[in-house]
């Protein structure tokens, strides 16, 4: 609950919330400089008369009151980063927070600090930090004296200041699993797991949001008057803790940082461009059409769609046969609607009911579980009023039992054999199948080896909410296993059941609730709350990996019932379920997504989804294998067939199970098909880098460490883990051609067979230009590049002026995985600064390149390769002790996986800041498909060992041969638009051609649709495409 701010009687609740005042000795501001560093940072020409024509530079003093029971720090310190933005903007502007005393003296406080003509910034802090959600206690009315009393206290300030702006900011820190309770002195006594506390205190954020809002638009004269103006920022201001636990210090930093931003961002009306601050990141900027602070009058929110309740939630059954089999069946595959007496069902949320009876604007009561309500398991009144699969069942057989009723969580016995448990995840399945099956067991109602059960399990959805945080634990194998675990428990224990296994519902359509304002769903709580389905770009990697990911879930569903492993005997069965396969989103006559058919969170499903699934779920029970047909809203309830009334199965079905393919044999060589048509050079040698094709390349040359020299990629044992297989190395090596070895080498020999400098066999004398050295850190880049000028100057079958090169950097796995034995010549700044003074030289020196600068992957992923061998156990712990020695989750882990961020964004910066754009023969290229790949798994969901030497650190050549794939592919990705990302499954046809209308290596000038090569660049950037705005970069200490 929000007892932190709620003003309730202790007996009652944890504390009696009264107004604090942050106290403050002083606030500073620690920037150097008052230039402004955006064009809209002027203040008006003369001091403005209404409060609706503030800008930024208008404010003279900015000030806070915190509505909570506790002094606080969070606001403060987020005061304080705010002020550091003001303070570009007017750099006289000071901050003042009055003493704890009451709310007339800390307003007369205020207006007594400045001249009356002076503008004033008032932010007025209402928290939710980590509320108290339990059982059995009046939240509403809780959540109503709050806000009765944040209506009181803006009534006083109304009353006593002038020249005043108060933005009312709804303040939260969302909870996790390693997050302890900061403000609310209660605990429930339920154990909740941390996806449900975090639905209820999301939940109750938005209810206090939008409750604070209702009372703002009903009380008009919060802005009546010119020189005053009450705004609620549209958002709450909220940290997420949960995406990852940084080190104490740095994640206060970090956090406050954010909210410091979400409080600027929130203060601007539209904004245009952004800049950047050093120690804040990008700022957004105020638009120069509206560069004003934001008020009710001159940012009203657009209306949103007003819901109201379908009436109508039931229906009558067509059928005219309801009668059972004429003696109790003995067969699963023989049973008729009206055998079954018993439903049960486990899931998640959506079993559990969350917010199915919920009014359309009523966040609040998404807490609630409508388990009467529910689709699968819901037993509430009868069918002609609330349509559920208990209540069709109902119909032919009224002494049904195991359905929910009413509202309540799991444990209520009202919820009987609905286990399902609110925001579970597939790891949680196990525990609900053991529940229901002990109720079942101690219930006297119950025969249970001889009464027909149907059991109806969902799951899966949570764990596409969740996945981008951990893609390893939430895996589609792991995600099978664990359902397979649950089945097994089902198949092993329940005798006489028949479980529905509906498949996992395709989520992608989802995200368009979120891309329509108008629909008026809060995507900003849908994003806390699903944020791996809802967050991605279109587009974008994240987006491509939620598809592959709910397409890898359903497949995982299919293939665990088709394996016939439920099959075993005559009174069990599986049967999948598929109407969720292909659902899409129900739109209006208009076109525009149905939002009816969502709880308010647009996350949840509403009563009216619940009805329509229940009808395709019974539809689905009656169709038969291979034409059960996906969800329809116009389909009507269908009856048992005539001639087969019973519930489909696969026997009953006349259904073949698919039989899996052979397995392939095990490939002879790592080698590559090639079908590329045009191979063809330019027809001139080109002038320009923006304009080379593939052909074009005469020379290739590679810097780096032993992953370049290709150290043991072809060992069988430690004797052989030394040897310098450098002709199969992914970047440089040449040995045999494409069809038999995978290298970039071999792979431009198909457009020029005279590509000259790749490495062959182990020689030191055929390493060719290859000038990479086991062992080797950033630190010794600049002396390979001496080394590789030399050759490249001295060799007489180089033309140095004429010829192309392509030279290929990788390096700082090393630097990564020794950085804790010497963290400051190991820095990220030491780092870029070597690889700086490297691509400098080249730049400086050689004419006629392009470099391909290769991003280090996430090292963190190393932890997951074992193998019990003593090359595995002993070498790969010495050669990377700073990410292997620590314990998860420790500081130093964390740390490790913080610099390994830091490298990565660093050489972005240095690739993408223009520093080599000043030749046109000259181009530095990210190639980054490294950057978020992750270690191949095998079946069983362990890393696949094949990719990896005989040490599990260095790479084998099936693994130099993918590596070859990804950077190839890569640098036929316009920028931008690159994959981040590798897929590791063995296929020779992977590589990628140059198209007729891209037939260049791409670079940063010629991924610009329709760039004709000219000679000036531009960075790639996330920021809006409007015109460039001057920007300067403000220094602050600390």
């Amino acid at each position: 609950m929000i007892l932190s701010i709620m003003g309730i009687d202790e007996k009652k609740f944890c504390l009696c919330a009264q107004i604090v005042i942050l106290t403050l000795v002083a606030c500073t501001s620690s920037v150097q400089s008052g230039s402004l560093f955006c064009p809209t940072s002027s203040p008006s020409p003369q001091t403005p008369t209404s409060v609706h024509s503030l800008r930024p530079a208008d404010v003279s003093m900015i000030s806070a009151l915190v509505f909570s029971d506790v002094e606080r720090s969070d606001e403060i310190n987020a005061l304080n980063f705010l002020l550091e933005i003001f303070f570009t903007f007017n750099p006289k502007v000071s901050c003042f927070v009055p003493k704890q005393r009451s709310i007339m003296d800390q307003a007369e406080s205020i207006t007594q600090s400045l001249s009356s003509t002076q503008w004033k910034l008032l932010l007025f802090f209402v928290p939710v930090d980590e509320p108290c959600a339990c059982e059995g206690q009046d939240i509403r009315a809780s959540l109503n004296e709050t806000v009765n009393r944040v209506e009181n206290e803006l009534s006083s300030l109304h009353k006593q200041l002038t020249h005043t702006l108060v933005h009312v900011v709804v303040w939260g820190r969302l909870p996790t699993s390693e997050s302890p309770n900061r403000v609310c002195q209660c605990h429930c006594e339920e154990e909740y797991s941390t996806n449900r506390r975090r639905l209820n205190t999301v939940t109750l954020m938005a209810s206090l949001q939008e409750s604070l809002s209702a009372v703002l638009k009903i009380n008009g004269w919060f802005s009546e008057r010119e020189d005053f103006s009450v705004m609620l920022q549209s958002i709450p201001v909220y940290t997420d803790l949960s995406t990852s636990m940084k080190d104490e210090q740095s994640s206060v930093a970090g956090d406050v940082s954010k909210q410091a931003l979400q409080l600027w961002l929130h203060l601007l009306q539209p904004v245009t461009n952004k800049t950047e601050i050093e120690g804040l990141g990008y700022i957004p900027c105020p638009a120069e059409a509206k560069p004003y602070l934001r008020t009710p009058q001159n940012s009203p929110e657009p209306e949103a769609d007003v819901l109201t309740l379908d009436p109508v939630m039931g229906t009558k059954l067509p059928c005219e046969d309801r009668s059972p089999s004429p003696t109790v069946p003995t067969s699963v595959h023989y049973l008729r609607p009206a055998d079954i007496k018993v439903v049960a069902a486990i899931g998640d949320s959506l079993t559990a009911g969350n917010g199915v009876g919920a009014a359309p604007n009523d966040q609040l009561d998404l807490i609630t579980q409508y388990r009467g309500l529910s689709w699968s398991i819901g037993g509430d009144q009868d069918l002609s009023s609330v349509k559920t699969l208990p209540n069709i069942l109902k119909e032919f057989n009224p002494s049904l039992v195991g359905y929910s009723l009413g509202e309540g969580d799991e444990k209520s016995a009202q919820s009987f054999l609905n286990q399902a448990v609110a925001e579970a995840n597939s790891d949680d399945l196990v525990n609900q199948a053991r529940a229901v099956i002990s109720r079942m067991k101690s219930d006297s109602r119950i025969d249970f080896q001889n009464d027909w059960k149907v059991i109806t399990v969902y799951i899966g959805a949570r764990d596409m909410c969740d996945f981008c945080s951990d893609t390893e634990y939430f895996s589609p194998d792991n995600f099978g296993r664990r359902l397979r675990e649950s089945l097994d428990l089902l198949h092993s224990e329940v005798p006489r059941a028949l479980v529905n296994l509906v498949q996992l519902m395709y989520v992608v359509p989802l995200r368009r609730l979120h891309q329509d304002p108008s629909i008026g769903c809060p995507t900003w709580m849908s994003k806390i709350l699903c944020p791996c389905v809802i967050e991605p770009e279109d587009g974008s990697y994240e987006l491509q990996r939620l598809e592959d990911f709910n397409k890898a879930y359903q497949r995982a569903m299919v293939q665990l019932v088709e394996s016939g492993r439920y099959d075993t005997h005559e009174n069990f069965t599986v049967v999948l379920q598929p109407f969720f396969r292909n659902v899409s989103l129900p739109l209006m006559k208009d076109g525009r997504p149905d939002r009816s058919h969502f709880s308010p969170n647009c996350v949840h499903l509403s009563q009216k989804a619940h009805t329509l699934m229940a009808q395709a779920l019974w539809n689905n029970m009656l169709q038969p294998l291979g034409n059960k047909t996906d969800y329809t809203p116009d389909v009507p309830l269908v009856c048992p067939d005539e001639s087969i009334p019973f519930l489909r199965t696969y026997l009953n079905s006349f259904y073949t199970y698919e039989i899996p393919p052979p397995t392939p044999s095990p490939p002879t060589n790592w080698g590559s098909d090639f079908y590329c048509e045009d191979t063809a050079p330019s027809e001139s040698v080109p002038t320009s880098v923006h304009r080379l094709r593939p052909g074009d390349i005469k020379i290739v040359a590679a810097l780096g460490d032993a992953a370049t020299v290709s150290l043991g990629a072809k060992a069988e044992n430690l004797l052989q883990l030394f040897n310098m297989e450098r002709g199969v190395s992914w970047s440089i090596g040449g040995d045999e051609t494409l069809e038999t070895v995978t290298t970039l080498p071999n792979i431009l020999k198909k457009f020029n067979p005279n590509v000259f400098g790749f490495s062959k066999g182990t020689n030191e004398q055929t390493k060719g230009f290859n000038v990479a050295v086991t062992g080797a850190q950033a630190r010794n880049i600049p002396e390979q590049v001496r080394d590789l000028i030399t050759a490249l100057s001295s060799s007489d079958k180089v033309n140095f002026e004429e010829y192309w090169k392509l030279v290929t950097l990788f390096i700082g796995l090393n630097d990564l995985c020794l950085h804790c034995h010497d963290p400051d010549s190991r820095s990220p700044q030491k780092y870029i600064d070597h690889i700086t003074e490297s691509l400098d030289m080249l730049y400086n020196e050689v004419p006629r390149v392009l470099v391909n600068v290769v991003e280090v992957p996430e090292v963190k992923d190393v932890r997951l390769v074992h193998k019990n061998t003593l090359g595995c156990s002993l070498i790969k712990e010495s050669m990377c002790p700073c990410f292997l020695d620590p314990e998860e989750k420790s500081p130093e882990l964390r740390e490790m996986k913080k610099i390994n961020g830091d490298f990565q964004t660093e050489t972005e910066r240095l690739v993408y800041g223009g520093r080599y754009d000043g030749r046109e023969d000259f181009a530095v290229v990210l190639q980054p498909f490294f950057k978020n790949s992750v270690i191949p798994k095998t079946e069983d969901g362990t890393p696949d060992l094949n990719f990896f030497s005989v040490d599990c650190a260095h790479f084998s050549e099936r693994g130099h041969a993918e590596f070859a794939i990804g950077l190839w592919n890569n640098m036929l990705e316009p920028v931008g638009s690159k994959l981040i990302y590798h897929n590791f499954t063995h296929d020779r046809s992977k590589i990628h051609c140059p198209t007729k209308e891209n037939p260049f290596i791409f670079t940063t000038l010629n991924s610009v649709s329709g760039n004709s090569g000219v000679s000036t660049t531009a960075v790639p950037s996330t920021q809006p495409t409007e015109a460039p705005q001057p920007l300067l970069i403000v220094k602050i200490k600390g």
